[in-house]
């Protein structure tokens, strides 16, 4: 095996760091087991999961979506400047990313506060006590990547990534890559699928 600088460079590696890669895991071995314990739940109580489900209004779960992979694809761009040596484009896109996720929270907030109003929270019935975790537990999740986006878009307008080395960064987006891909399955599990 070959350990010439050429060769380490043209080495592929894992993006972004080992330790955002172990807490990702977890993240998504907690989702894991709530959409399972969700899945069997609705199993055991399809009919109730199914009347409860039609008060949720579908428009809204799609506009959600459409705003956390818009977020995603923001930062994924930010990225691919970085890696361009343009980090200034770079912290502009991390910006974009951080707008669309707050149409998110803004849209999260204000179906919450719909449901809430119709007394449809925690402890109405099964679907909707595990709607709130789930659907709560997102959300902490993605004001943290909300938090992350804009250290990243700082940093980025500060040069302090580079397009060799831009660890922290990958970390970063990886994270939020985490935060749809949870969200694209939870979108058609509570929303969608009876």
């Amino acid at each position: 095996m070959s350990t010439s600088p050429e060769a380490q460079a043209g080495a592929r590696r894992l993006p972004g760091d080992l330790a955002m890669w172990w807490f990702i895991l977890a993240e998504l071995s907690l989702f894991a087991i709530l959409i399972l314990v969700f899945a069997g739940a609705q199993a055991m109580s399809a009919e109730t999961f199914a009347a409860s489900r039609r008060l949720l209004d579908n428009s809204t779960g799609l506009a959600l979506t459409l705003s956390l992979l818009t977020a995603g694809l923001c930062a994924a761009l930010a990225l691919e400047q970085v890696r361009r040596a343009r980090p200034r484009r770079g912290a502009w896109l991390l910006l974009a990313a951080l707008l669309s996720a707050s149409g998110y929270v803004l849209l999260k907030l204000g179906e919450y506060r719909h449901l809430a109003s119709r007394g449809l929270g925690l402890e109405h019935d099964n679907f909707f006590t595990l709607y709130w975790i789930l659907t709560g537990l997102h959300f902490l999740h993605v004001l943290l990547g909300m938090l992350i986006l804009a250290w990243m878009a700082g940093r980025c307008w500060r040069r302090a990534y580079r397009a060799n080395d831009c660890s922290g960064l990958e970390s970063g987006v990886l994270y939020w890559h985490m935060v749809d891909l949870v969200w694209v399955l939870l979108f058609p599990l509570v929303y969608v699928l009876n």
